[in-house]
């Protein structure tokens, strides 16, 4: 089984571009870059020159001296045994982070040999990017992908009923069995997460345990990662920081409090960690706001924020929630599981495009989820992981602000009223399109 990635669009749209320049494409370990990028070249390409940084560490030779592309691109010739060609080859540099000079020969590919499709990739550009003195954004496009959407998956495992999702076209209750159907999918998504062999798995076999022993693997990698590519320095409070937190969710209001990963901590203590692992992409930071206003971003609060995986079954895999949890109650809220939702619906976000987004409080006695920009409006978004609805908070914010649209995502059907849209967890990924129907 084969995941249908929505990112497959943007790449063909960067292929068609006459302003097209050598593409970075970041991403977390195994979310599917290398696959995507191997089938987007066997689609649309003649053929596809394929070179690994990690694997084929004498790739690194071809620019130790002054880097000329043309000589470049002769020896990557005769290193793949095909004659490279402008338009009609795909030219792969997967794990480019390995060899920094070939991440700065990209601005010489576009200076002087714009004409040829050049694509690097890797698990941790973010970091390297970060690292890199004068690398000239400006030479280059990006495109980020994440782990699948549960779009993607629901694609993948029920077809039909993506397809009933994508063709809703008004804010109206869906049919019950539709319903329940589309919540049984999204308890698996939730469990497994969004990494493509994870869900393939499970889609081919209906294996939960040897799906599960993929995700494991997953999470050795990244914490691999940690000792092989992170300042030595930084590993211990990597590894401390990475473990804690599920706790940090966990607690009541979920704001990330470096006193509680280790005693007596400060932001200078761990702040190198932290910037490491968003970087990386293994983690994503909300910021809090106390005034909703345009532009969200100038009223972000950096020094207090939450702390959220970029994939839910990473978090529970680190939090050891048992599948069984999310795939058999009838109500999954609690106070983490409540916390894996809002995990969720972040993720969701972050593939949907949607930035900034916040969260807000109010003298510790109010608390909304997240706060997004659409358009001219700050939309507040209210996430209930059960059947519970009661929303205190919600409320505050809307006799407060007088918002003209408000968002809840809970289980509870598809309805608009008095301003206030509820949204099924399960239509996150039709968001934009039902905010359009308003």
């Amino acid at each position: 089984m084969k995941i249908e990635r929505q990112l497959m669009n943007s790449l063909i749209k960067w292929k068609d571009s006459t302003v097209r320049k050598p593409l970075i494409l970041r991403g977390v370990r195994q979310c599917g870059k290398t696959w995507l990028l191997q089938e987007f070249g066997q689609r649309h390409f003649e053929s596809t020159a394929y070179f690994n940084f990690e694997n084929q560490e004498e790739l690194s030779a071809f620019f130790e001296r002054e880097i000329d592309p043309e000589r470049i691109l002769l020896n990557l010739g005769v290193m793949a045994g095909i004659h490279l060609e402008p338009q009609k080859t795909l030219i792969i540099f997967d794990e480019i982070q390995n060899c920094p000079r070939a991440l700065n020969s990209l601005k010489y590919f576009c200076e002087q040999k714009r004409e040829y499709a050049i694509v690097a990739a890797g698990s941790l550009l973010g970091v390297a990017l970060s690292a890199q003195v004068g690398f000239p954004v400006g030479k280059v496009n990006f495109l980020d992908l994440t782990p699948c959407s549960f779009a993607e998956y629901l694609a993948a495992a029920a077809p039909q009923l993506a397809e009933y999702c994508h063709s809703i076209n008004a804010l109206e209750p869906l049919p019950q069995p539709f319903c329940t159907r589309l919540e049984t999918h999204l308890r698996d998504y939730i469990a497994l997460g969004g990494m493509p062999e994870v869900l393939c798995s499970y889609i081919d076999n209906h294996d939960f345990v040897a799906a599960g022993q993929i995700l494991a693997e997953i999470v050795n990698a990244y914490e691999l990662d940690f000792s092989r590519h992170a300042p030595v320095k930084d590993i211990p409070k990597l590894m401390l920081l990475w473990h804690a937190i599920p706790e940090c969710l966990a607690r009541e209001n979920a704001k990330f409090i470096y006193g509680e990963v280790r005693h007596g901590a400060r932001a200078k203590d761990l702040e190198d960690a932290l910037r490491w692992l968003q970087e990386s992409g293994l983690v994503n930071k909300i910021n809090h706001v106390k005034l909703p206003q345009l532009p969200l971003s100038a009223y972000e609060e950096r020094r207090s924020f939450k702390l959220y995986l970029s994939d839910t079954g990473v978090l529970r895999r680190l939090a050891k929630l048992p599948v069984s949890v999310i795939i058999t109650n009838k109500d999954i809220f609690g106070e983490f599981k409540g916390r894996l939702i809002e995990n969720f619906v972040q993720q969701e976000f972050k593939t949907l495009g949607i930035d900034p987004v916040c969260y807000w409080t109010s003298a510790a006695a109010a608390e909304v989820d997240f706060v997004i920009q659409h358009g001219e409006a700050i939309v507040p978004v209210e996430v209930k992981s059960g059947l519970n609805l009661c929303s205190r908070s919600l409320r505050v914010y809307r006799e407060r602000y007088k918002p003209a649209l408000s968002i809840r995502c809970s289980l509870q059907n598809l309805k608009f009223d008095n301003g206030l849209l509820n949204v099924p967890l399960y239509l996150i990924d039709e968001l934009p399109r039902l905010m359009a129907l308003l």
